[in-house]
């Protein structure tokens, strides 16, 4: 297979969509890895496999009727592989493997028939003091997004997930695109102010567009970096509610199509009224679960 991977709104052609298969019980509060499972795990709402098997193969569904080739990750029983876009990224033609939490590693290994498609040479594993996740890199044609934390604090945070290591690497592996860092606000104990990863407060749509959260910055000088790079008049900025349910975690098949969730009903007007075609999907439930769509997809290849 020959990835290419620009930029995150291009003609989409194949994608690893993560599967809610055999995930396993309720995790225990000590097992959780995001302030809002928690939560939903105390509130005795914690979702149940088979509303969000559900909801990914209405994805799938959607994904399919675009003509996107589809690959899924082995089922590995009892084990929850939601979320593809944790465990690797693909920027131009390379494949990272993602530094993940080291109870997660079994999910790398349930995509090795993905990986044997792929040039070997072409499979970066960074080095183990580079912390990432695909959740936090955001190729954007010139440039390299990348959501990082990096407080003295660090190690005391489940929820920070990319270290300024891991921006460092990518800029040495992609010396001609320029790789920008964003600090973002992370919290142990309130989804509300916690950004999991950069596409929990930012993503870009179209051309030209992007979704935006103020609060998910820890700088605001950087936000309204971002702010003035695409322009105000292109900016949907949402409420400190609608990122706690996760609205800029949009999923785009072309400049002109994105999968939303259902409920988003402010964000899905604005995408349409920017002549955006919206395939609204349930998935309230995965959400659950601090991700939605961009976190449970890996592009491998964008025309």
């Amino acid at each position: 297979m020959k990835l290419n991977i620009q930029n995150e709104t291009s003609r989409l052609r194949a994608v690893i969509l993560g599967t809610a298969e055999s995930i396993g019980a309720m995790p225990s509060l000590d097992q959780a890895y995001d302030p809002k499972s928690i939560l939903h795990i105390k509130a005795g709402t914690y979702p149940i496999e088979s509303d969000m098997q559900k909801e990914m193969d209405a994805v799938a569904e959607v994904l399919e009727k675009y003509d996107v080739k589809v690959y899924r990750p082995e089922v590995i029983k009892d084990y929850n592989q939601i979320f593809s876009r944790d465990i690797a990224f693909v920027i131009e033609d390379k494949f990272i493997k993602a530094n993940i939490l080291p109870d997660r590693e079994r999910e790398y290994d349930a995509i090795q028939h993905v990986l044997n498609t792929i040039d070997k040479d072409n499979i970066i594993t960074l080095p183990e003091e580079c912390h990432v996740e695909g959740g936090d890199v955001m190729p954007w044609n010139d440039y390299i997004f990348v959501g990082t934390y990096s407080g003295d604090d660090y190690p005391d945070y489940i929820t920070a997930r990319t270290n300024m290591d891991a921006v460092i690497a990518l800029q040495e592996l992609f010396p001609h695109k320029t790789v920008k860092s964003f600090e973002l606000r992370k919290s142990n104990t309130d989804a509300k102010e916690n950004a999991l990863h950069l596409d929990c407060c930012f993503q870009p749509i179209g051309s030209d567009k992007a979704i935006l959260h103020k609060n998910g910055f820890l700088n605001e000088k950087e936000y309204n970096w971002l702010l003035n790079f695409f322009g105000k008049e292109n900016v949907f900025e949402i409420t400190k509610e609608e990122m706690y349910n996760m609205n800029s975690n949009v999923f785009s098949i072309a400049e002109d199509v994105v999968i939303s969730e259902r409920n988003f009903t402010r964000l899905n007007t604005w995408l349409r009224e920017h002549g955006i075609t919206v395939e609204e999907v349930p998935y309230a439930e995965i959400a659950k679960q601090e991700g939605l769509l961009r976190c449970s997809t890996l592009p491998l290849i964008r025309d």
